[in-house]
């Protein structure tokens, strides 16, 4: 089943073009890699099928309708996880505003957020803590976290690995197939490291 589909999107700021004529169709259960230099637009193409930005030309659609704006069932993983988070809130707190949004009443919150770490491989001890107290690894599987809340279809993952030293990007990939296993969501990963893009990826697409 097709699940998003870009058709020709282009994307221009002040007159420089950052994405040109850039087209993608994935299906479900199926990660399509996203590869090229730095520069060439990728995080731009992240954002656009995210429904972050616009395209200047070009449609997205999710699930066969034009998407205008952000989705809850696309979730998008940034390069820099700690700075994705308010650094005045606890992870406790961070997690509580997304779980607001799902209908969750409050008092059952704590024990949904206790039972996802464990997902990611987190101890409960770490929602009382800030993001600038926790390790890049530990702040990366919090973000991961965060998007799997929504219960979503599809994940835009934008370098997720990048800031990481070596041992720990091997464990968010790990981590990132064994939730794709166990939840069937579909992903689009972007990297500039060719051998991480190709162990992720079912296909690579060069930008």
């Amino acid at each position: 089943m097709l699940i998003l589909e870009a058709d020709n999107i282009a994307k221009s700021y002040s007159g420089k073009s950052a994405l040109a004529d850039f087209s993608l169709q994935l299906s479900d259960g199926e990660t399509i890699g996203l590869s090229g230099p730095s520069g060439c637009g990728k995080s731009t193409c992240a954002r656009i099928l995210a429904g972050l930005e616009k395209p200047d030309t070009g449609v997205v659609k999710f699930f066969g309708r034009k998407l205008y704006s952000p989705n809850p069932k696309i979730q998008m993983i940034f390069q820099d996880p700690t700075g994705s988070f308010n650094p005045v809130h606890t992870i406790q707190q961070s997690l509580s505003l997304v779980l607001n949004l799902t209908g969750i009443q409050r008092s059952k919150q704590c024990a949904v957020m206790k039972d996802k770490l464990l997902t990611v491989g987190l101890q409960p001890e770490i929602l009382s803590r800030y993001p600038d107290q926790i390790s890049g690894g530990q702040a990366q599987r919090v973000a991961i976290l965060r998007g799997m809340l929504m219960d979503p279809k599809v994940m835009i993952l934008d370098e997720p690995t990048s800031a990481l030293d070596v041992s720990v990007q091997a464990q968010i990939l790990h981590l990132l197939k064994g939730i794709q296993n166990e939840n069937g969501m579909s992903y689009v990963f972007i990297s500039h490291d060719t051998k991480v893009v190709e162990f992720m990826s079912d296909q690579v697409v060069k930008i």
